[in-house]
């Protein structure tokens, strides 16, 4: 019966190993290339269960298609104006062409390795043709740093894609920093521009100032002349009205309108301590003998 059953068991294990060998799945994120002696005879771009011949005879290799990202070292770069910057950026890649990305790069650490090589040489050729101004500016039309870095990407993708059969996505930049040697020299010169800026805007405030402090002196004047104006004729006005009002005061009673101008005279020059010597047929002393007489008459 062990005899019998030897056979069978045996059968069962190569069976279970020819189809381990021979089906596999591939996934949504895969793309396959099945191999027949280490050559490329087929490329797998459906997600499903697929089939190859046992190895060695054939194998399979399978390569993430999705979109992936690579954040190579920061590297130091020299600007068309001659000054060192230290750049950091990062890239979006993803396989369009297996078989080519197979035989030139094999695998993801090898394809990283030559994108990082292409984005160096790329960035160092076009950055050098860009004065520092171009990627750190308070101007904002000096700036052209995302026309440059759109201009890396192209670049960089038209020579990945035909030599690795690479698609290069995107590049950007995480931080642009200066070399620690330079960043004193820099620094200076940073303040020194943006203390030239604060006087320019300081001179232009200061001018600003002034014209506005003589508009509103102009003004000034104008308003007060206008009112003075103004109040001179009204001055003016009730100065003539209030001769009308006396002119017709006089008219009705002239003696009356004379005792009452003479009283305000005399409250005008005399109080308690005045003492004047006047002739005696002034008209002006008339009220002040009838006061007198008035005075006696009451006494007696």
């Amino acid at each position: 019966m062990k005899r019998r059953l030897l056979p069978l068991i045996l059968s069962v294990i190569v069976l279970v190993y020819i189809i381990n060998t021979v089906l596999f799945s591939l996934d949504e994120t895969e793309i396959g290339i099945v191999l027949q002696f280490g050559k490329p005879i087929r490329v797998l771009s459906k997600a499903g269960l697929h089939w190859k011949l046992p190895d060695p005879i054939q194998t399979k290799i399978l390569f993430d298609k999705r979109v992936l990202v690579y954040d190579p070292t920061a590297s130091e770069f020299l600007t068309g104006d001659k000054k060192n910057i230290v750049v950091d950026m990062y890239l979006c890649w993803k396989i369009i062409e297996p078989l080519k990305f197979l035989q030139a790069v094999r695998d993801r650490g090898g394809a990283e390795l030559r994108l990082e090589d292409i984005v160096n040489a790329e960035a160092g050729a076009i950055f050098g043709n860009y004065p520092l101004t171009a990627f750190v500016s308070h101007d904002e039309g000096e700036m052209q740093l995302a026309r440059i870095m759109n201009l890396i990407s192209e670049r960089c993708d038209q020579r990945a894609q035909q030599q690795y059969g690479i698609e290069v996505i995107d590049i950007k930049m995480k931080r642009l920093n200066f070399p620690d040697e330079n960043k004193p020299s820099v620094f200076a010169r940073m303040w020194a521009e943006r203390e030239r800026i604060a006087k320019k805007y300081r001179s232009e405030g200061q001018e600003r100032a002034a014209k506005i402090k003589a508009e509103a002196n102009k003004q000034k004047e104008i308003i007060l002349s206008e009112a003075y104006e103004d109040a001179e004729k009204i001055r003016g006005e009730g100065d003539a009205e209030a001769m009308r009002i006396y002119a017709q005061a006089f008219g009705k009673d002239p003696d009356f309108y004379k005792f009452l101008r003479t009283l305000q005279s005399y409250e005008k020059f005399l109080d308690e301590k005045t003492t004047i010597i006047l002739p005696g047929d002034m008209e002006l002393l008339e009220l002040l003998e009838k006061r007198g007489s008035g005075a006696s008459h009451g006494e007696e």
